[in-house]
């Protein structure tokens, strides 16, 4: 807790892991398929701990783990263009395909991993998805030429829909749409690194 003007204020604590260990398991830039290696050790209670956010985001020896989930529909991709709402300002005006966000501590409190339970809050939180779906992690980002990146390791998880409806819920999600995955290679540029990374591997 910390307290300003006699006022208590919840300071959020996210889940982290040691950069070091992630260097440990082995260290990649850009995708990495091989997920089974990584989040059996990086989901481990005995290496996760949950640390001031403002403080992580400026610590590069840790990475606060972020499930990044993409809605694809018959070749067509969900995106939208982050505003300036949106917590994180070094993103603001950049397309994204993913959907997601930090774990924290509210999401520790019951029987099921903290980890899912943050995921479904993240996307209960951002969009209404309105269709059935399979979904699949299928790799996860890290991007160390960035500074969002050097604190980040994100999980990507890949849902495939049976109707294209998905709608934004926060207002800082604009632009929103379904796009085919050819289009928005040829658009790669104006996406957040993790986006691109995506865009490059997975279609």
């Amino acid at each position: 807790m910390s307290v300003s003007s006699g006022v208590e204020q919840t300071v959020e604590h996210v889940l982290c892991v040691p950069t070091l260990l992630f260097h440990e398991i082995g260290h990649f830039q850009g995708f990495m398929p091989d997920v089974d290696r990584y989040l059996k050790t990086l989901l481990d209670p005995s290496y996760t701990s949950y640390r001031p956010r403002d403080e992580v985001e400026e610590d590069p020896s840790y990475k606060q783990l972020i499930p990044y989930c993409i809605f694809r529909h018959e070749g067509r991709v969900f995106r939208y263009t982050r505003g300036t709402e949106q917590g994180e300002s070094r993103l603001h005006a950049k397309k994204s395909i993913g959907v997601g966000g930090h774990i924290s501590t509210l999401d520790a409190e019951g029987e099921e991993h903290a980890y899912a339970v943050g995921l479904q809050r993240e996307l209960d939180e951002e969009i209404f998805l309105e269709s059935e779906f399979t979904s699949k992690c299928v790799g996860l980002i890290n991007d160390d030429a960035t500074e969002v990146g050097r604190v980040h390791l994100g999980v990507v998880h890949v849902f495939d829909l049976e109707a294209a409806k998905v709608r934004p819920r926060e207002q800082s999600m604009r632009e929103t749409g379904f796009t085919d995955s050819s289009e928005l290679i040829q658009d790669r540029d104006a996406f957040e690194t993790w986006s691109q990374i995506c865009l490059e591997h997975l279609f």
